[in-house]
């Protein structure tokens, strides 16, 4: 039976870890040792993965230490690939993941990459670094493939095994293989694909294309704001018609849908192409909080409430709801916009953890809410928000903005 690790354990390793653990021994890896710890205990604060699975899991070992990835024989990467300051690809992860590997890769080991890149890079970033690191030869002592992760964090319904999968490999007989591999965990299938490019390029346009359909509804928003006219409405009827498709506008961030389409447009300059149509797309989407926070102010000097030391409470700053994940959140924008005006920003979210938010963003998150606010922000639907007693702490007049569509209609001033 062959030995599989998985290096990395966040949203995407942990739940591939835990599914091969039922039919394979599973070393899974990670440089951060609290990760370990918390694992070890039966704890995933990315929720996940339920804690009583945790408990469960057989043939799995965790582990920091890299002379335990020597007993396996396939190798996952399911490390972060996000973009630096400038927006450009930031490979560092995946090249330090590739170094490691390298390090112990043994004749006739495979190494197979989840984490998102743009077409090409794994032959032409990592595979370079695997050879390097190990005096092995590609394609003849070791091999590899792409099967790029499709994890939605926080989704319950579409989950790992009920997830197509496409798979790809280095030659025509490691990808029959690499493909096996995947087909005995998930379960509604894979689509194996010609080459690691293709698998690649497949993972990169899935997010672009959400992207650009996010944008479209994002610049209808801008455009119905000027008509005067309520765009959640204008798209409940268009909705009425069946192939009309039904994105919503909001705040696009998170780890994929606002970072991917930087790694295509990143490898089309590359090669002398400039996309218009995806750098419009991003354009749009990475200005709406800043549109955001600018309508939320100009109704408040519409009602005569002032702007400068004004009390505003935003409800959310993970990426999305019911999820604790807070990476690439654009909640950001809106906050950093509401203080630029002179407001006074409290950030409330029971499902952020308060020491990522302050590492990431500089923001102490209150932990319950205790005062009155002339001012709030729904940004992030989470169902804990539900039941919160909104009107017990809002003061008259107020304004309540909802960018998410998520309150009565009736009871917002505006919704995005």
């Amino acid at each position: 039976m062959k030995n599989i690790s998985i290096i990395g354990l966040g949203y995407v390793g942990l739940p591939l870890a835990i599914e091969f653990s039922k039919k394979f021994n599973v070393i899974a890896f990670d440089i951060n040792q609290a990760r370990i710890n918390e694992l070890q205990s039966g704890i995933d604060k990315t929720l996940e993965v339920p804690n009583k699975e945790l408990k469960e899991v057989k043939n799995l070992l965790y582990t920091s230490e890299i002379e335990e990835l020597k007993q396996a024989d396939i190798h996952i990467v399911t490390v972060p690939t996000p973009i630096d300051r400038a927006k450009s690809p930031d490979l560092n992860p995946l090249k330090s993941a590739s170094k490691t590997i390298g390090s112990i890769l043994k004749k006739d080991d495979i190494v197979i990459y989840e984490s998102t890149v743009f077409p090409g890079c794994t032959e032409e970033e990592c595979i370079p670094i695997l050879e390097k690191e190990s005096g092995l030869v590609f394609n003849k002592d070791f091999f590899c493939g792409y099967s790029p992760e499709r994890i939605n964090p926080g989704d319950k319904q579409h989950r790992l095994p009920t997830i197509k999968k496409v798979t790809s490999g280095s030659t025509p007989a490691i990808a029959k293989e690499i493909d096996n591999l995947y087909q005995s965990v998930i379960t509604v299938g894979t689509h194996m694909v010609s080459s690691i490019k293709v698998a690649e390029a497949a993972k990169v346009i899935e997010n672009s294309q959400r992207d650009l359909n996010i944008a479209f509804v994002n610049e209808l928003s801008l455009i119905f704001e000027k008509i005067g006219i309520d765009t959640a409405e204008v798209l409940e009827a268009a909705a009425t018609k069946w192939n009309f498709l039904p994105f919503k506008p909001g705040l696009v961030g998170g780890h994929c849908i606002g970072v991917d389409p930087y790694y295509l447009t990143y490898k089309a300059e590359s090669l002398g192409y400039h996309p218009e149509v995806i750098m419009a797309g991003r354009r749009i989407n990475d200005g709406m909080g800043v549109f955001i926070a600018n309508q939320v102010v100009k109704i408040m000097v519409y009602k005569g409430i002032p702007v400068k030391s004004s009390k505003c409470l935003v409800m959310g700053i993970t990426f999305k709801e019911d999820c604790p994940d807070i990476r690439n959140s654009r909640v950001i924008d809106v906050i950093q916009e509401l203080r630029s005006f002179g407001l006074q920003v409290d950030v409330f979210d029971p499902r952020a953890d308060f020491r990522e938010v302050r590492e990431e963003y500089g923001i102490e998150l209150i932990t319950k809410v205790v005062k009155k606010y002339e001012v709030a922000v729904l940004a992030v639907a989470h169902h804990d928000f539900k039941a919160f007693p909104l009107e017990e702490y809002l003061q008259k007049p107020s304004v309540l903005y909802d960018v998410k569509g998520f309150f009565d209609r009736s009871k917002v001033d505006k919704r995005l």
